[in-house]
C-alpha cells in the first residue's frame, strides 16, 4: 500500500499549485472579466479529459532576488486533452503568476507540449495572457521566444496551430500567434501590440489607449492579424470547437466526414442574383445555397470584406470557399483581400481541403494608393497560391470575370480542375463600357450621335465577348450551367477528384511574393 502521508503531501502540493498566484490574484483576474488559465482549459476541452504535465516545474532564475520568489507552475499550464473525443495539445499562460511573463522554464514547458503535438500529430492550442518577456531573466527570455517561433514554423502545414488571445500579448510574444494558422480574439479582453501605449507616448509623444492600439476590433478589422472575433470567452470557445470540426488533425489525413445534408430551402439559388448586372447581392447566400445544411463558417469576416473565405461541407466533406463579394467594392481584388485569400488557399492545400471558388469581380482595384501599397506584389500572392495548390480546385464564374481578376480567381490557366460558368457570366479583358470606348473610339467620336453609337457598340461588344460562350468554345470553361445545377455538379466534381495526384518539380521550396 502507498504511504498515506506521501499521498497527503502530494495532494497538498497539488492544491497549492492549482491556485496559481493565489486567491487574491485570481479575484483580480476575474475582476477584469477574465477566467483563470485553468478554467479556460477546462472550459474548452471535453469534460474530465485534461491531463496536466510539468505542474511542479519552477523557474531557475537567480538575479534580482528571483531565487527568493516562488512562481507556481512558472506561470503556464500545459497538457493534453480532447475536443469532441479527438486529442489536442494545449497550453495556457497564467496571468495570476508574475503576469504570465515568459522566462526560460516557462518557455520550456510550452516547447515541450509543442514537441508533443508535432510528434503525436495533433492540433496545438495556445492561450495567450502574458505581459511579455520576464525582464529579470534577460536573454533567457528572448531565447525562449526564439525556441517557440522555431517550432511554430516547423509545425506549420503539418498540424493545426490555434492561438487564443485572452489578455495582453505584447512585444516579441505577438510573433508566435502571427506564425500560427488561426488567431481568436475577444472584445475588450484581447490586446496585441509590439510596443505599449507608454512607450509610444515616450518616443512619439502620442496618447493612445491600449484598445485603440491593439484591441480585438483593431486586429479583426484593420490589421488582419485575427481570424475570429468574439464578444465573450464562452463565444470564443464555441468558435474554436466549431473550427476543429472542419479541419483535419494533421496533414496526413482528411477532415472527419459528416452525414451529408441538403441546403436549407430558404436559400433559393435561382433568386439570389438580381437581373440587373449592376446590382449587388450577397455572395454568402450563394455559398449557403450550395453548402450542406447551408452551414458556412466564415473566417476573417470583419477584414477585407470584398473577399469571402471560410469552410463549409459538400456531401459531408469539408470544403474551403473563396468568393468575391459584390456587396463590398464590387468584389475587386486589392492588397488586403489578396493576402486574405492567398493565405487561406495555402492552408486548404496544406491540409487536403478541396477549394471552391465563386467568381464575380471587375478585376484588381486601380489607383495610386493601391499601386504604392504594392498591389502587384500582393496580388501575385493569389496567383501563386492557386498555381501551387494541388488539392481539387473547382471554379464557378457567376457574373463578371474581367482582366487579371479572371486569371487570378482559380482560372483554368492556373490549373483549376473544373471551371463552370452561369449563363450570366461575362468573361473579358475588361468591362463592355470601357472596352467599347477604347476599341470603337474613332467610330463613336465621328458618329452624328456619339452617345447612341457608344451604346450600340457596348451592346455589340457584350454580344461578342461579355458572355461565357467564347471561353467555353476554347475549352477554358468546361460547362455553362444553370444556377440550379451548381450543387449537383460540384458534388460530382469533388467526388471524382478525391484521389487527385499532381506531380510537382523537385525543389526545396518556391519563392512566393511575400
Amino acid at each position: 500500500m502507498p504511504d498515506n502521508k506521501k499521498i497527503r503531501e502530494l495532494k497538498e502540493k497539488r492544491e497549492k499549485l492549482l491556485l496559481g498566484g493565489g486567491e487574491q490574484a485570481i479575484e483580480k483576474q476575474k475582476a477584469m472579466g477574465k477566467r483563470t488559465a485553468r478554467e479556460r482549459i477546462l472550459g474548452l476541452l471535453d469534460k474530465d479529459s485534461f491531463n496536466e504535465y510539468d505542474l511542479f516545474v519552477e523557474h531557475d532564475a537567480h538575479d534580482f532576488d528571483m531565487d527568493k520568489k516562488s512562481l507556481p507552475t512558472d506561470g503556464v499550464i500545459i497538457g493534453t486533452g480532447t475536443i469532441y473525443g479527438a486529442p489536442v495539445a494545449i497550453f495556457a499562460q497564467d496571468f495570476t503568476v508574475a503576469g504570465g511573463s515568459l522566462g526560460l522554464m516557462h518557455s520550456r514547458k510550452i516547447t515541450k507540449i509543442m514537441d508533443h503535438a508535432l510528434k503525436m500529430r495533433m492540433p496545438l492550442i495556445g492561450i495567450n495572457d502574458s505581459g511579455g518577456a520576464r525582464i529579470q531573466e534577460g536573454v533567457n527570455s528572448l531565447a525562449g521566444y526564439g525556441e517557440i517561433f522555431f517550432r511554430n514554423t516547423i509545425s506549420s502545414g503539418v498540424i493545426p496551430q490555434i492561438s487564443v488571445i485572452l489578455g495582453p500579448c505584447a512585444g516579441g510574444a505577438v510573433y508566435s500567434p502571427a506564425l500560427t494558422d488561426f488567431v481568436f480574439v475577444v472584445d475588450n479582453i484581447s490586446k496585441m501590440f509590439i510596443t505599449g501605449p507608454e512607450v509610444i507616448k515616450t518616443v512619439l509623444g502620442e496618447e493612445i489607449s491600449m484598445e485603440d492600439l491593439g484591441g480585438a476590433r483593431v486586429h479583426s478589422e484593420i490589421t488582419g492579424n485575427a481570424h475570429f472575433f468574439a464578444h465573450s470567452e464562452e463565444e470564443c470557445f464555441e468558435q474554436i470547437k466549431k473550427l476543429v470540426t472542419f479541419i483535419p488533425w494533421h496533414n496526413g489525413k482528411k477532415a472527419r466526414p459528416f452525414e451529408p445534408a441538403e441546403p436549407l430551402k430558404e436559400y433559393n439559388i435561382n433568386k439570389i442574383m438580381p437581373e440587373d448586372p449592376t446590382h449587388p447581392y450577397d455572395i454568402k447566400d450563394v455559398i449557403r445555397a450550395i453548402a450542406d445544411n447551408s452551414d458556412f463558417f466564415e473566417i476573417m469576416e470583419l477584414y477585407a470584406k470584398n473577399i469571402v473565405i471560410g469552410f463549409g461541407r459538400m456531401g459531408g466533406k469539408t470544403t474551403g470557399f473563396v468568393a468575391n463579394q459584390p456587396l463590398e467594392m464590387a468584389g475587386v481584388l486589392d492588397v488586403d483581400s489578396s493576402d486574405k485569400a492567398a493565405r487561406f488557399i495555402r492552408y486548404c492545400d496544406a491540409f487536403n481541403i478541396p477549394i471552391i471558388t465563386l467568381v464575380d469581380l471587375p478585376g484588381y482595384l486601380p489607383g495610386v494608393d493601391q499601386e504604392h501599397a504594392g498591389v502587384i506584389r500582393h496580388g501575385a500572392k493569389v496567383l501563386y497560391a492557386y498555381s501551387e495548390a494541388t488539392v481539387p480546385k473547382l471554379t464557378v464564374i457567376l457574373r463578371k470575370a474581367y482582366g487579371g481578376g479572371y486569371i487570378a480567381m482559380s482560372s483554368r490557366h492556373l490549373r483549376a480542375d473544373f471551371v463552370f460558368a452561369w449563363p450570366t457570366a461575362e468573361i473579358a479583358v475588361m468591362g463592355p463600357e470601357g472596352a467599347a470606348n477604347i476599341i470603337f473610339r474613332k467610330e463613336i467620336m465621328s458618329a452624328p450621335d456619339p452617345e447612341q453609337m457608344r451604346k450600340q457598340k457596348v451592346e455589340e461588344y457584350k454580344m461578342k465577348f461579355a458572355n461565357p460562350y467564347v471561353a467555353a468554345s476554347r475549352g477554358y470553361v468546361d460547362a455553362v450551367i444553370e444556377p440550379s445545377e451548381t450543387r449537383r455538379i460540384l458534388l460530382h466534381s469533388i467526388e471524382i477528384s478525391d484521389a487527385k495526384d499532381v506531380p510537382m518539380p523537385a525543389k526545396k521550396h518556391g519563392l512566393p511574393p511575400f
